[in-house]
């Protein structure tokens, strides 16, 4: 499981790779307030999960995601229903539409979702 911090230095890597530690710092380390060490730490670990791969160029390393931007998305997605509601998309939907966190583009976009879902039903 990747930790918020390592998402933050995959979501670099996703959108552009291969990438130096120093470049992963100069993009987030601002607003991180990280450290080159911290950045190095957290794609040390991403190397340990295999999330990351690493490739030697010249003096410095690159790296690059292993692990697909979806493969994480469906993961962490299947981890907060099964933590939180049981594994149910109802329960889901319900809770943020109780907190009005639901706009009516949202709502507009379930409903075209359900009505493809009841199609494809036999």
């Amino acid at each position: 499981m990747i930790s918020d911090a390592e998402a933050v230095i995959m979501e670099v890597l996703w959108r552009t790779s291969p990438r130096s530690a120093e470049d992963i710092l100069t993009e987030v380390g601002p607003q991180q307030r990280w450290q080159e060490g911290t950045v190095k730490s957290l794609l040390n670990r991403l190397l340990k999960k295999k999330a990351v791969k690493v490739e030697r160029d010249g003096r410095r390393y690159l790296y690059s995601p292993r692990l697909l931007r979806e493969q994480y998305v469906s993961q962490e997605s299947k981890g907060l229903l099964d933590r939180l509601f049981g594994g149910r998309v109802a329960p889901l939907v319900a809770h943020f539409s109780e907190q009005r966190k639901l706009s009516k583009r949202d709502i507009a976009e379930l409903k075209k979702l359900l009505q493809e879902l009841d199609d494809e039903q036999p």
